[in-house]
């Protein structure tokens, strides 16, 4: 678990979230970084791997996809480390968190649609889950980052589950 980044003497934050409600919400931000960290990775290796009729297409797709993600990785741990903790940022960190499975090889390009739509769905999820705890410690940016984050994964996943029909 990810501990509170102040060294001894140091300013205490001061942003009226108490220090029990910032570990929390903290808390619940690794988990939407790590399922976005995840995805990311899916994504990626999607995008590199895709095959058959629809290539163009998903590997644009992918490209653009796995763009926003990269960015949104250094929002989310950005906002934890404002809150002043670490962010997790190893695999083995990440492992623990996420609520997203990984595929053991390379799956067919429709394969690939049907989990990067879960995968989103379960971003969604954990952020839904992180806004609440935002929400009850009256956190704001963390709120707003995580209407920012559910906006672009429940579009993706409509998106990519459309492909499907």
């Amino acid at each position: 678990m990810m501990g509170n980044s102040q060294k001894p003497g140091a300013l205490a934050i001061d942003i009226g979230i108490s220090d029990k409600d910032r570990a929390k919400v903290a808390e619940e931000l690794s988990r939407v970084l790590a399922d976005s960290y995840t995805l990311y990775l899916m994504t990626h290796n999607f995008h590199w791997n895709v095959t058959g009729p629809m290539f163009n297409t998903l590997h644009t797709m992918f490209m653009q996809q796995y763009t926003d993600l990269w960015t949104a990785l250094d929002s989310i741990a950005e906002r934890i480390r404002a809150l002043g903790h670490f962010a997790p940022g190893t695999y083995r960190e990440y492992g623990k968190l996420s609520s997203i499975a990984e595929p053991k090889d390379v799956p067919e390009a429709m394969e690939m649609v049907r989990l990067l739509t879960k995968g989103n769905e379960s971003v969604a999820k954990t952020a839904r889950n992180a806004f609440k705890a935002a929400e009850e410690a009256g956190d704001q940016p963390t709120a707003d980052l995580l209407t920012q984050r559910l906006d672009v994964h429940e579009k993706t996943a409509w998106m990519l589950r459309s492909l499907l029909q």
